[in-house]
């Protein structure tokens, strides 16, 4: 440990080499944890198929906890190893249209939800240096995050902008449900989450992978929220002021 202390950069690479045995160590379980709750899943499955019929209303009921906690399991898996991915992709930063690959996203949130009525307003020309697949990646999460927070507005608006700066900050701004700023700090958190999971499906992960990219460049994410009054998500994607 003092000699950890008196190096600093020695320290630096334990740690780093901590965190990447970590990591590797919770993708290796997470992708085999998925054949037995595979396994779990499909014959739960197959019990309610076949056998459900000759359960009395207690045993389907508690067959069918079986199953809902079997899917949500398996979404936490898929999201420890999206997470796991992102740390092991390659960073190369290139000139990249954020404004183009937004409403690209946008678009298909709408063929998704045609019956939605929601305002999107994207503006023009934003352009940044970044990885193009990781920054899709993070813009992706932080849509699918206001598309889901807005549902249930009428009408429902997302902007997505640029603030000129050194750096500059983008943002995704909506009307959504918004939150309580005290609790801010488990945003970007695995698994964590503001809301119930009877008001908002998902598992929690989105935040935490825009998080992660946008840390693997540099950068800084940060949130401003009311609760029932919206939430907007600034990023930099070098370092940035403070939030």
């Amino acid at each position: 440990m003092a000699d950890e202390q008196a190096n600093p950069e020695k320290a630096a690479a334990a740690l780093d080499e901590a965190r990447r045995e970590l990591e590797s160590l919770t993708y290796t379980v997470a992708h085999d944890l998925r054949a037995p709750l595979r396994t779990i899943e499909g014959f739960a499955r197959a019990l309610s198929e076949d056998c459900g019929d000759e359960l009395d209303a207690d045993g389907r009921r508690y067959l069918q906890h079986v199953l809902d906690a079997s899917q949500r399991m398996s979404g936490m898996l898929e999201g420890l190893l999206s997470l796991a991915r992102i740390q092991r992709a390659e960073c190369h930063p290139t000139p990249v249209e954020v404004s183009v690959i937004a409403r690209g996203i946008l678009d298909r949130l709408r063929a998704a939800e045609p019956e939605r009525a929601v305002e999107v307003a994207v503006a023009e020309s934003i352009a940044a240096e970044a990885d193009p697949t990781l920054l899709a990646a993070a813009l992706e999460a932080l849509l699918q995050n206001a598309w889901k927070f807005t549902r249930g507005r009428e009408p429902a608006r997302i902007e997505v902008g640029v603030q000129a700066g050194t750096p500059p900050v983008y943002f995704v701004r909506d009307n959504g449900a918004g939150f309580d700023m005290r609790y801010a700090g488990k945003l970007f958190g695995a698994f964590q989450r503001l809301h119930s999971e009877r008001e908002f499906e998902g598992v929690g992960i989105g935040l935490a992978a825009a998080h992660r990219i946008i840390r693997r460049h540099g950068g800084r994410i940060w949130a401003r929220a009311e609760p029932d009054q919206g939430a907007s998500f600034h990023f930099t994607l070098k370092e940035g002021p403070a939030a």
